[in-house]
């Protein structure tokens, strides 16, 4: 099976690419949905989140608090580290996993973190999906709520367009 990677910055449309190879019939096989998983209530990474993070990390609910994680580890380079340490193996290994079940003739790996993880072993070819810097700002803070601050925090840690 061809593997392709799918990656590129914050708010750049690795989403809405994912989705056109989907809509055709190519597997997706996205690397933040898996972390969403990874995370629900009563799943071992929470668990060790919030041991690490404090209970600070959930909302009322027991739910992962993204936003008030979000602050901690992206303004934080050790945070952000600990963090990766805890999710970055398992999603990881969940990708490995549905890679295996899959049969098919390829599929698209969505990995926002490919190149700055290291992990371009796991594919064959790499499509980077790119955007003007204020077009990325633009999409981001408009999708989750998320302020123009914390956007551009985002996209220092993510691989430079050269």
């Amino acid at each position: 099976m061809l593997i392709v990677g799918l990656t590129g910055g914050i708010g750049s449309g690795k989403s809405t690419a994912a989705e056109m190879f989907h809509a055709r019939g190519v597997p997706v096989i996205d690397a933040d949905a898996l972390a969403r998983e990874l995370v629900r209530p009563g799943m071992p990474a929470l668990e060790e989140i919030v041991r690490i993070f404090g209970r600070d990390v959930l909302d009322a609910e027991g739910r992962l608090d993204r936003a008030q994680l979000a602050d901690m580890v992206f303004t934080d380079a050790g945070n952000r580290r600990r963090l990766e340490q805890i999710l970055h193996p398992r999603i990881r290994r969940a990708m490995q996993e549905r890679l295996r079940e899959l049969k098919a003739l390829y599929c698209i790996l969505v990995i926002p973190l490919l190149l700055e993880t290291g992990q371009t072993g796991l594919v064959h070819r790499v499509l980077v999906v790119d955007a003007d810097p204020e077009i990325q700002a633009q999409r981001a803070a408009r999708r989750g709520g998320v302020s123009r601050e914390r956007v551009e925090a985002i996209m220092t840690t993510q691989a430079s367009r050269e």
